[in-house]
């Protein structure tokens, strides 16, 4: 889930901050996709992926002996049918690693998996405008910050300086509120801190540090929340990284199969970049419920006032630690599935 990085404590243009939060965003998943084609289907006879391959087709030549060992006795001491059943094994090693340059036929079923796994986490964000949900509450949970960012340079000033600083900051803040409405409408949560930012402005003496830290919270506050956004954003940017490099490990997945053991690690291999589409859409699915329960609680309570560093915290820390949970679970079972599946088919044919 790409969101608005709209988590910047300067003082610059409003829409900019909405602008370049938009297409940083935008930007980083771009780059993944490119980066995703350039090693499995762009020049493969040259690049990472190509190199991958070659070492991939050597395993399965030096494992192809340890095969015919085992399918020369499964042909003495067993009927016909299992040893000439298991010669499929050589020719599916051969289809998949054949390398025309442009990609193998390996990776592009691998390409296939991964946009099937990110259709999947798009129908999931994307469902009954939950997304926006998603990013409400994250506006929310920081937007305080925002607008300490602009108030808070006029704290060390006093007098007409201070009252003329106050007054600038809140005609920008006055433009954030425009574009939270906008985006959004017309939200109880947004009056409540524009009234909030409004008890600070409208002060005609001197502002202390206890009223900004009392209204708007502590710079301390606004650095923690800011670190775990990022945990959030690092936690996205891990799982797309550990996907390419399970996809990257492939061939050598491939060229492995060949032992003659039950266990194929073609069948672990697929298993774990599974098990990277399970926690990455369970994290979304965890972001986008967690933040449907502060959207339709504390953000439709204009008597509420709640701290939401927790909303933060989970999803930063406890959110990526469940759904890596909820992977390796779901992995162990499709694991399973695929091994007890191939002795079944084995067993019979």
């Amino acid at each position: 889930m790409w969101g608005l990085n709209i988590i910047f404590f300067a003082q610059i243009g409003i829409t900019d901050i909405f602008d370049n939060g938009i297409t940083t965003s935008r930007s980083i998943a771009e780059s993944w996709d490119n980066q995703w084609l350039d090693l499995l289907q762009n020049d493969t006879s040259n690049n990472l992926y190509g190199a991958l391959t070659n070492l991939g087709i050597f395993f399965a030549v030096g494992t192809l002996l340890f095969f015919m060992m085992q399918w020369l006795k499964e042909l003495i001491y067993s009927e016909y049918s299992r040893p000439l059943a298991a010669l499929i094994w050589p020719f599916i090693v051969v289809l998949l690693l054949a390398n025309s340059g442009e990609g193998t036929i390996l990776s592009t079923l691998t390409l296939g998996v991964r946009d099937f796994i990110n259709n999947v986490n798009q129908q999931v964000v994307k469902l009954d405008d939950i997304e926006q949900n998603y990013q409400q509450a994250l506006n929310m949970t920081v937007a305080e910050e925002i607008a300490g960012s602009f108030l808070r340079p006029c704290q060390s000033l006093s007098g007409e300086q201070q009252t003329q600083c106050l007054v600038e900051a809140r005609e920008k803040l006055n433009i954030l509120w425009q574009e939270y409405r906008s985006l959004y409408g017309d939200q109880i949560w947004i009056n409540r801190l524009e009234t909030k930012v409004n008890q600070i402005s409208d002060n005609t003496g001197i502002v202390s540090e206890i009223a900004f830290n009392s209204i708007l919270g502590s710079t301390f506050q606004a650095g923690i929340k800011n670190f775990f956004i990022s945990l959030q954003y690092a936690f996205q940017n891990l799982i797309e990284a550990t996907m390419l490099l399970i996809a990257a490990l492939g061939p050598l997945a491939v060229g492995g199969s060949l032992l003659p053991v039950a266990g194929k690690p073609i069948f672990a291999w697929l298993t774990g970049f599974l098990s990277m589409g399970i926690a990455k859409i369970s994290f979304n699915i965890i972001a986008i419920l967690t933040a449907a329960v502060i959207i339709n609680g504390p953000a439709q309570d204009a008597n509420a006032d709640p701290d939401l560093m927790w909303f933060l915290i989970f999803l930063g820390v406890l959110a990526p630690i469940l759904s890596l949970a909820l992977a390796a679970a779901g992995g162990f079972a499709v694991f399973s599935a695929i091994s007890n599946t191939a002795i079944w088919v084995r067993e019979r044919v």
